[in-house]
């Protein structure tokens, strides 16, 4: 797809590398499936297992391809069942079958392997896998997936996921999705969970902490199942900060469509202090200094419950498109607060149109390059192409944009290009948007 603005063509393609990190995924093939049968130790911080991925050639014959997984060692490697040959150096496993795989054809591939995870290293300091005081969480936005298992480390590279882990009885396993089995042997639980929706691999998060459980709703009873997970000492704050979050799915339900994955949405919550909140598919990870007992981080409960829709079903096909994540989760917040009797969304909007006109007007919103993408301008400026949005076409039609969007594109990726096409089915806003997209300078808000 190209899309002209203002003279300059845009082309887009989930089908090519991600610009900004061209040393990660490989094009040429997609993963469908990856099954992860993994043993984890806390006290070494020792992770071992095997990867079973499902996949299919691309358009062209495939003689050899490339995982993305960090230094561990590699036991064997097989497709289709056959050993392979393969290299593996600086985070890629680049693997040759026994014979090429013919364009299109399904193959699988299995790797086995083991060794000390550790994060993987960027310009943001370390992604992925991290070791806790007593335990590990992954936090993997952007590149941080191969920090503990090989995959196709791209955004635009959906697939399902069946997830067996086993770690000391003492010890929660919490990740995004179903549980299926929870199977205590000995000193040992193993705990099956199936993600069935799409899922980037970024997204697949795990929180690994002595924890208890608390229910906030029963799918049983009705409503989407929501659950928390958290260190026994800090169960009474979180259920004053997290009291409202049943409230806040209604919301956002009627507000975004449906909740998107069928395993319900489960909260994290590590006892080590985290900069921000961890997004993950069907999950977030806080940190304790999330959790104060008067809702001190309600802003934050909103934004990662939005990126259920926003990020994680609806994903972008590669990282030039994040303000269509942070963006949206960025409103979600004012929605929030206006919603439940707080300072209305105009008022947020109001403030970040103010800080932004103090900050430098270089950012390019739809495409602000690696060093930029987590810049907060793009979360604020973001929020408020959303909101100018809003204002131009009136609540109705917003809300049906919304709902349309998230409908229509459920399990999918997309681009801004994407975006842009279906807005202009709401209204006439493809000049708003393209000042808000696609020029440094800073809009007025109207």
């Amino acid at each position: 797809m190209v899309v002209t603005v203002q003279g300059v063509d845009r082309a887009v393609s989930p089908k090519q590398l991600d610009p900004y990190f061209p040393d990660h995924g490989d094009p040429r093939y997609r993963v469908h499936r990856y099954e992860l049968t993994l043993d984890y130790r806390p006290g070494p911080n020792r992770l071992g297992g095997t990867a079973r991925l499902s996949a299919l050639a691309g358009p062209e014959p495939l003689r050899e391809f490339v995982l993305d997984l960090a230094e561990f060692r590699i036991g064997r490697v097989l497709v289709d069942g056959k050993a392979a040959h393969y290299a593996h150096r600086a985070g890629r496993l680049r693997v040759k079958p026994a014979r090429p795989l013919a364009a299109g054809a399904a193959f699988t591939v299995e790797v086995h392997y083991s060794g000390n995870p550790r994060p993987v290293r960027s310009q943001w300091g370390g992604l992925g896998w991290e070791e806790l005081t007593d335990g590990a969480l992954v936090a993997s936005q952007p590149i941080g997936a191969p920090s503990w298992f090989p995959c196709n480390d791209r955004p635009a590279d959906k697939a399902s996921y069946l997830l067996s882990i086993t770690t000391p009885s003492p010890y929660a396993v919490v990740t995004g999705g179903r549980l299926l089995t929870r199977t205590t042997r000995a000193s040992s639980t193993t705990w099956v969970y199936e993600q069935a929706a799409p899922t980037a691999s970024y997204l697949v998060g795990v929180a690994i902490a002595p924890l208890e459980r608390v229910l906030l709703v029963d799918g049983s009873v009705g409503g989407v199942p929501q659950s928390g997970h958290v260190p026994a000492e800090l169960v009474d704050r979180f259920a004053a900060d997290f009291a409202r979050q049943p409230q806040m799915m209604r919301f956002f339900t009627e507000l975004f469509g449906p909740y998107p994955f069928d395993g319900g949405y489960t909260v994290a919550v590590v006892d080590e202090e985290l900069d921000v909140p961890v997004e993950a598919q069907g999950m977030a990870v806080f940190g304790s200094n999330h959790v104060d007992g008067v809702r001190g981080s309600e802003r934050l409960v909103a934004h990662e419950l939005a990126h259920q829709w926003f990020g994680n079903s609806v994903t972008v096909a590669d990282w030039r498109h994040i303000w269509l994540n942070e963006g949206f989760a960025k409103y979600a917040e004012w929605a929030w607060s206006e919603h439940s009797g707080g300072l209305p969304a105009s008022t947020h909007a109001l403030r970040a149109h103010t800080l932004l006109t103090g900050l430098p007007q270089d950012l390019r919103l739809a495409d602000p390059g690696r060093r930029l993408m987590f810049d907060d301008r793009v979360y604020e400026r973001g929020g408020l192409a959303v909101y100018a949005l809003r204002r131009a076409l009136g609540d109705g039609a917003f809300g049906a944009l919304l709902r349309d969007w998230t409908a229509a594109r459920r399990g999918g990726v997309v681009t801004t290009a994407d975006f842009l096409a279906h807005a202009q089915r709401y209204g006439a806003v493809l000049e708003l948007l393209e000042a808000w997209l696609f020029e440094p300078a800073l809009p007025p808000l109207v």
